[in-house]
């Protein structure tokens, strides 16, 4: 049936395995998508929205590297908010309202448009192996596909198992079965397995609820969008969420069931994620708190499903239901599915090198929630990475990695190879060091370039960006070089209560004062005169306006991190020996010894490496 020798195959349609084979393909590796139902290629399992702090650069991270999740997201958006923009640049993260089913369609219709790409509808249950190396997979009809590469990005799928109450069941996500197979494999192969959880809040009819009651959350009164690209458009009109509180009573009605909580009886063994906690967590963690807040998520433009985000939970249904009901606006509510937690097999990522390359087999990529990960935006990330190396090592080009100071998606793979993770690992700009050079408005010009070299990024999109920057840098020139009078400043300054000038003084200066905004300086009218003779659009004077007002703080971070990375070009040998150096702490040999990293910066951030740890190593490969 496969008679074909395929580059890559990608074992999973989820977020991670859509990028990864869109990557892959579009570099022109001949690919496979096997997955367990086509109909649910790109699904969003959870919540029906894409970005968020952290998250948002992600995305845009994507999509100037040529991936289509940013493309998606805009497509199918039904509204569009700009999170933090009350703080500094830096901490700006966009976020969209989706349409599922669109989300899902356009995923589906961007693939099967895509060359290169072939796609088969089926369970895999194992890997085949020869000498160490990956050669192909087999399903559960017996059949084997052979390929150079295999990325594995099952999601929740492996040995998956549903909680609703003191219920359970197998299954990869609600209405789906698990996969099995591979998880023993593996550890037959030698690798570490766990076990990790994750939950959804009951979807409900929105035509049972009560609107009026609830305050409004309305998208951006001029909304932006994801992709880089002009093949998008920014929304003309949006829909509304809207937002509502749990009470005392609320949470009474859910401690009674905590005796039947999977939670609280032992029933679920594994570790959840931190940050996005169930609704019986909440309340039994934060037992001060009387009340939290409930986001009222539509689910499409056309559909009356809802999403109830904040309420995430694994407690039984008639717990779910009369708690639901006892909230405002949810006084009649009828219920479309309750809400459940899901546990499933992870592979902790130490085990990986930066390329999302297994260390124990070769050609073997994992991306997504199998490496620990929780999140769309997290998964597509990983995803685009495994695809891009699995095509690089097929084409035998040198591998592609991202530094900490060069994207949010470095930041992620470096925490998950040098620090690992024991519960579901979340993005957040805190995680970040170098955060104000890691923007979401400067993606493009950080990693576009490289998409363009890797073959993925499209000419179009590079010439695009060139000109972006180009305009950019010339408008910041243009406040350098331009003076401006007194007599034509001070009025804007007056109006701002910021001091005026007694001279003529360099515009540079001027702007960069704190509450002076593009729309203050466009009253001068050299300014205006430029924007309009140069035809400069939105992205150009907002590049402009925060390399004026943040040059100090972004040359700052550019030198922390060049010296920092100093530090990644001194390499270790593969396989080095830490057990003989016996004036480093025992710890530091055992944790070095099974992480293997590649330099001395990543070894300066293994969990338990001291800085004279890092002494002995130094001193030691000087010699």
């Amino acid at each position: 049936m496969f008679n074909e020798v395929y580059d890559v195959i990608v074992v999973g349609a989820g977020h991670a395995g859509s990028e990864a084979a869109a990557a892959a393909a579009n570099m022109g590796s001949k690919t496979l998508l096997i997955t367990m139902n086509l109909q649910n290629i790109a699904q969003m399992s959870c919540n029906p929205a894409m970005g968020g702090i952290a998250k948002g650069q992600i995305v845009r991270e994507i999509d100037a590297l040529g991936g289509y999740s940013g493309i998606v997201s805009d497509t199918s958006a039904i509204q569009f908010k700009m999170l933090n923009k009350s703080k500094g640049p830096a901490m700006w993260s966009p976020r969209v309202q989706s349409d599922r089913m669109r989300f899902a369609e356009d995923w589906r219709l961007l693939l099967e448009n895509t060359p290169n790409l072939d796609f088969y509808q089926e369970m895999v249950s194992g890997l085949i192996i020869e000498k160490d190396k990956v050669v192909g997979v087999k399903t559960s009809l017996g059949i084997e596909v052979k390929a150079k590469t295999v990325v594995l990005t099952n999601g929740t799928f492996l040995n998956g198992l549903i909680h609703i109450g003191d219920k359970n069941f197998g299954g990869g996500r609600a209405g789906e079965r698990a996969a099995t197979g591979i998880t023993e494999e593996l550890i037959e192969m030698g690798f570490d397995s766990g076990r990790m959880k994750t939950g959804t809040p009951p979807r409900v009819d929105g035509r049972s609820l009560n609107y009026s009651v609830m305050i409004e959350q309305p998208g951006d009164e001029n909304p932006e969008k994801f992709s880089y690209l002009d093949i998008t458009r920014p929304l003309q009109e949006q829909r509304s969420c809207h937002m509502t509180y749990t009470s005392p009573d609320v949470h009474d009605l859910l401690r009674e069931g905590f005796d039947r909580s999977p939670m609280f009886n032992g029933r679920i063994q594994s570790v959840g994620p931190r940050y996005c906690p169930s609704i019986e967590d909440k309340i039994n963690r934060f037992a001060d708190k009387d009340r939290h807040q409930l986001f009222v998520e539509p689910e499409g433009w056309n559909t009356v499903e809802v999403y109830v985000n904040g309420f995430s939970t694994s407690l039984p249904e008639d717990v779910q239901f009369n708690a639901l009901r006892s909230v405002k606006g949810f006084e009649n509510v009828k219920f479309f599915r309750p809400g459940y937690a899901i546990e499933y097999d992870y592979f902790p990522p130490t085990q990986l090198k930066h390329t999302l390359e297994t260390k124990l087999v070769e050609g073997l990529f994992f991306a997504g929630q199998i490496n620990g990960t929780t999140g769309y935006e997290e998964a597509g990330s990983q995803g685009l990475m495994a695809g891009i190396n699995a095509s690089l090592k097929v084409q035998e080009r040198d591998a592609f990695t991202l530094q900490r100071d060069e994207a949010y998606i470095g930041v992620l793979i470096d925490d998950l190879i040098t620090k690992g993770t024991e519960e579901p690992y979340r993005m957040f700009t805190s995680r970040a060091e170098y955060r104000t050079l890691l923007r979401q408005d400067n993606a493009d010009f950080r990693l576009t370039p490289k998409g363009y070299e890797l073959g993925l990024a499209s000419e179009k999109r590079l010439r695009r960006m060139e000109e972006k920057q180009s305009k950019s840098d010339a408008f910041v020139q243009f406040f350098k070089d331009t003076s401006v009078k007194p007599d034509e400043i001070n009025p804007v300054l007056e109006s701002k209560d910021s001091a005026k000038v007694k001279q003529q003084d360099k515009m540079f200066k001027l702007y960069a004062r704190p509450n002076i905004t593009i729309e203050d300086m466009r009253k001068v009218e050299a300014v205006d005169n430029y924007i309009k003779e140069n035809n400069l659009d939105s992205e150009v004077i907002e590049q402009t306006e925060i390399q004026v007002k943040y040059a100090g703080y972004i040359e700052k971070e550019k030198n922390n991190a060049d010296k920092l990375n100093r530090l990644e070009n001194v390499k270790i040998p593969s396989n080095f020996d830490y057990t003989k150096l016996k004036s480093m702490s025992m710890e530091a040999r055992q944790k070095l010894s099974e992480i293997q990293p590649v330099t001395i910066s990543q070894a300066s951030r293994i969990s338990g490496v001291s800085p004279n740890d890092v002494s002995v190593l130094l001193v030691y490969l000087g010699r």
